[in-house]
């Protein structure tokens, strides 16, 4: 079980989130509440263990700054949350260890995310980071397939497990859910972190022992791809290089 905690804001939530058992966090640099400065991701991260997914939260942006700012701020992975195509989530999913691509619970798109390049899929509210829950029977219905589906939107201690019961994704993830009552946003607070990270564990081991991923903690460098992590066009491969875009991509 993938458990991301988003829109970090501090190093000390940061710590505290990889603390509390959470195997990614996730730096938010789209327009937002939670938005931090790449150089300030770049300092909380190089604080982290390794192991730690660190993740920078992009829409709608050039894909050529997504790269530059994920390999600059030395992040481990790209989350697009945007209306991204196909094509240039390659051309980024080329150049940067992981990509994560989020679709809206409603979104058409979602109908053709084995297309994109990206082994991990999200599938949020519809509008994406409103923290609010949606149906969660549109994830299950919409589960694409050979990808590994990260569940979101509205997520919190005490709705993780029936989420987790009901969708059956390989992860979760949370922002507003774990935050302080009154803090800034983006502040964490400790029992809700450490709450949602216990409940979704626990959950996930309650499911059948048929489901694909483990329930403890989740190891992406010791990852392998799905037999069918990309149906589309291009010749791309999870974690690697998609060959045929290197050369001519997007500004």
């Amino acid at each position: 079980m993938f458990v991301k905690i988003c829109g970090i804001t501090r190093e000390d939530d940061a710590l505290l989130a990889v603390a509390m058992g959470a195997d990614a966090v996730g730096f938010i640099f789209a327009p937002s509440k939670r938005q931090i400065a790449p150089g300030v991701a770049r300092d909380i991260a190089r604080r982290l263990p390794p192991e730690i997914l660190t993740v920078g939260v992009f829409r709608d942006e050039a894909p050529s700054r997504v790269v530059d700012i994920v390999n600059t701020a030395g992040l481990r992975a790209a989350q697009l949350h945007g209306r991204e195509s196909a094509d240039d989530t390659a051309w980024i999913a080329a150049r940067v260890p992981n990509v994560i691509k989020t679709f809206g619970a409603t979104d058409p798109a979602l109908a053709r995310a084995a297309q994109y390049p990206a082994p991990v899929v999200m599938i949020d509210s519809p509008g994406g980071g409103t923290g609010e829950v949606f149906d969660w029977s549109l994830a299950s219905a919409n589960r694409p397939r050979g990808k590994r589906l990260l569940l979101a939107g509205g997520l919190n201690p005490d709705n993780v497990a029936a989420a987790i019961d009901q969708v059956r994704p390989w992860g979760v993830d949370v922002a507003s859910g774990v935050e302080s009552d009154r803090g800034e946003p983006g502040q964490k607070d400790a029992r809700k972190v450490m709450a949602f990270v216990e409940n979704a564990r626990k959950a996930f081991e309650a499911l059948p022992d048929e489901e694909e991923f483990p329930a403890g903690p989740y190891d992406w460098m010791a990852d392998e791809p799905l037999d069918e992590a990309f149906d589309g066009s291009v010749d791309g491969s999870v974690g690697g290089s998609v060959d045929a875009l290197i050369d001519d991509g997007p500004a």
